[in-house]
């Protein structure tokens, strides 16, 4: 059985996590024939998942922007596949950590979530593939989590992300004349992930509907986001096949994700520029210009300036105070490093994005 590699370089998302134990068994699956399943394996999947890919004709004709949206969808959903079908095997396994009082209604539950993602994927998957457009395969995978309650904490993150993706998915389907259509499935999707997530919250204690209005992720944040689980080089494509940029990632109180309790706090962030071309001109200086760019909900980003700038090399270290208050920030808010501090709205901020995103997760327990 092929294993993850441990991705021990990762603090701060899970504290107690030191070393993977998720078998990377998707791609090798043979039990549902995923990601090329036969009628009757698509039917099995169906049923496993509760539900069947809608009928009809697929659209055609999409634009571009579509097109990449769509090629987001599936690189998120084979690793939601490859993800819940580690974890699926972590507990049929009974492996330490993920021997719990629930095991056997935990495995059916995670049935289901896996099956459901394969069902998200193969649905993307097919309308990139009747539009003659680029579709993503698998990669392979290293997740910092190595027993069952940091495997649903991390699917609440992943899944919070996802959401605020989707929002610019519609968005973007609604504003092209082939891709309306898209519109309702990928609502039904929302409403789906949005289930998902609301369970996850429960298990660990949080209030399940975190917020009024969720928080908004631009595509390529959602994108940047996910390469700090794709194992380096372990695509069989280039990334640039996926027409988004990939930011430098920014680690937030030394990690990924911060996990805070509420309140007005200070937070120190970091991230190697090395490559990135437009931040040159900041590298070595006092952070005159930078700024820390928060998003929470559907609220305007709200900005603060960079404060107590250092440098080491090309890495930067700074410090943001987090506006809780003034957010009421309840649960998931990202933060970018950007050169301006005026934007109109959440997707005019990678355009002036240095390293993003930062996750944030505010703790408000029930």
């Amino acid at each position: 059985m092929l294993y993850l590699k441990a991705l021990t370089a990762v603090t701060g998302l899970v504290a107690s996590a030191t070393a993977a134990t998720l078998p990377r068994s998707f791609s090798q699956t043979k039990d549902n024939g995923f990601p090329k399943p036969s009628a009757q394996e698509i039917l099995d999947i169906s049923k496993a998942a509760g539900g069947k890919l809608p009928p009809g004709s697929l659209p055609t004709g999409l634009s571009p922007t579509s097109i990449t949206t769509l090629q987001l969808i599936a690189f998120n959903e084979l690793f939601e596949v490859a993800y819940f079908s580690s974890l699926l095997s972590n507990l049929t396994l009974n492996l330490d950590g993920y021997q719990i009082p629930s095991q056997a209604q935990s495995i059916e539950v995670v049935k289901a979530i896996r099956a459901q993602e394969q069902l998200h994927a193969l649905g993307a998957l097919a309308i990139l593939e009747t539009n003659n457009a680029f579709q993503p395969s698998s990669c392979e995978y290293a997740v910092p989590v190595t027993n069952f309650n940091d495997a649903v904490n991390l699917a609440e993150i992943f899944t919070a992300v996802v959401l605020g993706a989707l929002q610019g998915a519609n968005f973007n389907f609604a504003n092209d004349a082939a891709a309306v259509p898209l519109v309702p499935l990928i609502s039904s999707i929302i409403g789906q992930e949005g289930e998902q997530n609301g369970a996850y919250r429960q298990f660990l204690q949080r209030i399940p509907s975190e917020s009024p209005f969720l928080t908004a992720v631009p595509a390529p944040f959602a994108f940047s986001a996910l390469q700090g689980f794709v194992v380096p080089g372990s695509c069989p494509y280039p990334l640039s096949n996926i027409n988004l940029p990939i930011f430098p990632a920014l680690s937030v109180n030394g990690g990924p994700v911060a996990l805070l309790q509420p309140g007005d706090q200070a937070l120190t962030l970091s991230a190697d520029l090395s490559s990135s071309d437009a931040a040159k001109a900041f590298v070595g200086g006092n952070g005159e210009g930078l700024f820390a760019t928060f998003v929470t909900g559907q609220q305007a980003p709200y900005s603060v300036a960079a404060q107590n700038v250092k440098w080491s090399g090309s890495v930067v270290t700074f410090e943001a105070t987090f506006p809780y208050t003034d957010l009421v920030a309840h649960g998931f808010s990202h933060v970018s490093l950007t050169t301006s501090n005026n934007f109109t709205d959440v997707n005019s901020i990678p355009g002036a994005t240095l390293a993003a995103p930062g996750v944030i997760q505010v703790n408000n327990a029930v």
